[in-house]
C-alpha cells in the first residue's frame, strides 16, 4: 500500500476539499473544521486506504454529523441554562427568547464573561485566567454587554440583575 505523503495529501485537497466542504455543510455550521480533522485523521492513518476519496468522504460525513448533534445539544443546554435563569425572573418565554437573542447579538468576548460570571458564577479574576484579560477589563467588558443587552431589551419587563461582584 503507498504512504501518505505531502504532495498525495495536496492532491487530495486539491481536488475533493471543495466538495467535502460541501458535503459536510448539509449538517454542520463549521465545515472547515470538519474537512480539517478528516485530513488529519487520514494523517495518522498507519496505512492509506484503498480509496482515500471515499475513505474522506465517509470521514466527514461522520464527523459532520457528530458536530451537528454536539451543536444541537449544546444550544439545548444553553436554551434550558437560559430559561431556568430567566424564570426565576418570573418573565414569560417570549422575554426569554429575546434576551437569549440579545445575548447572542453580543460579541463573543462579551457573551463569555456575561455567561462565565452570571450563569458560571465565576469572580472577575477567575474569568480574566480563563480567557487571558485583565479582570478589571473583564469587569469593564461584562458591564459594557450588559449596558448593551438593556438597551436591547424593554428594562420595565426583563431584568437583568447586574450583582455587585469582587474582583
Amino acid at each position: 500500500m503507498p504512504q501518505l505523503t505531502a504532495q498525495l495529501l495536496a492532491e487530495l485537497l486539491d481536488r475533493h476539499g471543495p466538495a467535502l466542504k460541501l458535503y459536510a455543510r448539509q449538517w454542520c455550521a463549521a465545515p472547515d473544521d470538519v474537512v480539517q480533522q478528516a485530513l488529519i485523521d487520514l494523517s495518522a492513518c498507519a496505512e492509506l486506504p484503498a480509496n482515500p476519496a471515499a475513505w474522506l468522504f465517509a470521514v466527514v460525513r461522520r464527523q459532520a454529523i457528530s458536530q451537528a448533534r454536539f451543536d444541537r445539544r449544546r444550544r439545548q443546554h444553553e436554551a434550558a441554562a437560559a430559561a431556568q435563569w430567566f424564570q426565576r425572573s418570573q418573565t414569560h418565554q417570549a422575554d426569554v427568547e429575546t434576551a437569549a437573542a440579545a445575548l447572542a447579538e453580543l460579541p463573543l468576548t462579551e457573551r463569555e464573561i456575561v455567561i462565565a460570571h452570571l450563569w458560571g458564577r465565576l469572580t472577575f479574576a477567575e474569568i480574566s485566567q480563563l480567557i487571558g484579560i485583565s479582570s478589571s477589563t473583564g469587569q469593564r467588558r461584562f458591564e459594557a454587554a450588559v449596558h448593551r443587552l438593556r438597551e436591547k431589551l424593554n428594562p420595565d419587563r426583563i431584568n437583568i440583575p447586574c450583582p455587585k461582584t469582587e474582583m
